[in-house]
């Protein structure tokens, strides 16, 4: 179904399975199918290489971009301006870039978005098995374990463990979201009260899967949460910033109703280390090798290296001058990208999520910050349609 088109269909490509195999079942279809990838001209933080491998196993065309320092801070009021809303996702950047060189060539795109949260792709989902022994203790017990771990100096071994182990899922676990502690929140945001909290979110959504296991849980909050919030959003929005249209094939009913039956263990085996290991088996003969057990990257970014080096004065200027400092308090977000640039600290997606909040203040509230956007293409995007992805 997600093959039928009257205008050329491509897909994208990473590193992963998730793509590796919807590229490897689309060219059944269409042997001649074109792929898309995109990485960094950092080493570490590209894809392109073990992409274009598994092209040549494929027997595909991908078509590669690479992008530097430069180009994410030019494109970043652009990427604000057609999402709308100030969401702080670093790998928002590769795809826009991916989609762009996309659509110079296709009009729809395969994608394979929603295989982490059906089939338990990422590795915090793991956490539950490991504090198993922790859960299973008295509620006396956890309680005294409780207070010690608070009692505790931060950085102090075992202290996260005891603290992680002894608190409910519900009231530790909010999806991948969650930047800053609520601790942080109250130095950052000027007008914080205390009076909205990640609970408020999670909490009616955990009530609706109160029976299930803690692992299926927290898939069930992030399918709610981040998979809907983020990852489609993103997706639909950035790839109609270039009429691009985007089919999510993982996201088939069909596909949710097989992945719902499996027991954790078929998911995330207490053995390994692995994830998605029910999908990994599935595929084992239809994705390359080496890509069969290649743990998750996920649209790397390298904006830790960057607020270091290339990217730190734009950083700096920014959280200077904008205006967004009647909202936030901006000294204290200078003072985290200083320790990230002294490497005392790994502050980077605490930045850019000020950064892009900042961007965003300067897009569509004062105005100080000029997206880029050509009057014409203005008026005939306007805001792009949420809706308009194929799931």
């Amino acid at each position: 179904m997600h093959m039928r088109a009257d205008v050329p269909v491509g897909a994208f490509l990473s590193s992963g399975i998730d793509s590796t195999a919807i590229v490897a079942l689309a060219r059944e279809f269409n042997p001649s199918i074109l792929t898309f990838t995109v990485g960094f001209d950092v080493d570490g933080y590209s894809e392109i290489g073990v992409a274009q491998d598994s092209a040549r196993h494929l027997g595909v065309t991908t078509i590669p971009t690479v992008i530097g320092p430069q180009d994410m801070m030019d494109a970043l009021p652009k990427i604000v301006w057609h999402l709308d809303d100030p969401v702080a996702d670093p790998s928002l950047v590769p795809l826009y870039f991916v989609a762009k060189k996309a659509a110079e060539q296709v009009t729809v795109v395969l994608s394979g978005e929603g295989s982490d949260e059906f089939f338990g792709g990422y590795t915090i989902y793991r956490e539950p098995l490991s504090l198993n022994a922790l859960q299973r203790l008295p509620d006396p017990m956890q309680r005294g374990l409780r207070a010690v771990s608070r009692a505790l100096p931060r950085g102090v071994k075992g202290k996260s463990f005891l603290e992680r182990g002894t608190t409910r899922i519900e009231d530790r676990y909010y999806g991948n979201a969650r930047m800053f502690a609520e601790a942080e929140k109250r130095e950052l945001m000027r007008r914080n009260d205390g009076s909205v909290r990640y609970t408020d979110v999670t909490a009616p959504i955990y009530a609706e899967c109160a029976d299930l296991d803690d692992v299926t849980k927290m898939q069930y909050v992030d399918l709610h949460t981040w998979l809907r919030g983020d990852i489609l959003v993103k997706a639909d929005r950035i790839s109609m910033a270039h009429s691009l249209e985007v089919r999510v094939p993982f996201l088939d009913r069909e596909v949710f109703e097989v992945a719902s039956t499996l027991p954790v263990e078929l998911k995330l085996p207490p053995r390994s280390n692995a994830t998605k290991y029910a999908l990994r088996r599935a595929l084992d003969g239809v994705v390359p090798p080496p890509i069969v057990n290649r743990r998750k990257l996920g649209f790397p970014t390298p904006t830790r290296v960057w607020l270091r080096g290339e990217m730190y004065e734009w950083a700096r200027d920014l959280l200077a001058t904008s205006g967004a400092g009647d909202l936030l308090d901006l000294a204290y977000a200078r003072n985290l990208l200083e320790e990230h640039r002294r490497g005392e600290a790994d502050h980077s997606r605490k930045v850019w999520t000020v950064l892009v909040f900042c961007v965003w203040y300067g897009v569509f509230v004062d105005g100080s910050i000029d997206p880029g956007i050509e009057r014409n293409q203005s008026a005939l995007l306007a805001k792009p349609a949420v809706g308009s992805m194929v799931v």
